[in-house]
């Protein structure tokens, strides 16, 4: 991650990453208790395990740092956003073709969760959201399929 991007992020989403470091800790703790126990014997078995729990010992870790300098960066969305334009934290609704409106709000990739209805900026729709107006029509291909639909509010 470029060191001075600012990652713009959701109350829930800002709440999540500060649940998903503290988890990682609670794991790097009960990583490094196994460790002590396997560091009092001497079988080659013992060794071994303890060779792989060192290298997953060092996955959490880098975890870690990855989610703290992202929450270092992170900020949340601007309270006041373009009620006329889509931008990242905007809740829109959208009209499909067979007259179901969707719900969606625009997020950093980090916090997206398209079943949760937050989508990535960086995602296709997402990308072809960002700056449209009410009543703006949205069109983007997945494969060989082109999807459509109307932009009814922002939030």
């Amino acid at each position: 991650m470029n060191a001075t991007k600012t990652v713009y992020l959701s109350k829930k989403g800002m709440k999540e990453l500060k649940k998903e470091v503290a988890r990682l800790e609670r794991e790097r703790t009960e990583a490094l208790t196994l460790l002590r126990e396997l560091d009092k014997t001497d079988g080659h078995d013992e060794r071994l395990a303890r060779s792989e729990q060192l290298a997953s010992l060092e996955v959490i870790d880098s975890e870690i740092a990855d989610k703290r300098m992202t929450l270092t960066h992170a900020k949340l969305f601007p309270r006041k956003r373009d009620a006329f334009r889509v931008a990242i934290g905007s809740v829109v609704d959208l009209l499909d073709t067979q007259g179901r409106i969707v719900r969606y709000r625009l997020v950093e990739s980090i916090e997206a969760n398209p079943s949760d209805g937050r989508i990535s900026i960086k995602s296709p729709l997402g990308q072809k959201l960002l700056g449209k107006q009410i009543q703006d029509i949205i069109e983007w291909s997945a494969g060989v399929r082109t999807n459509r639909l109307q932009l009814v509010s922002i939030g």
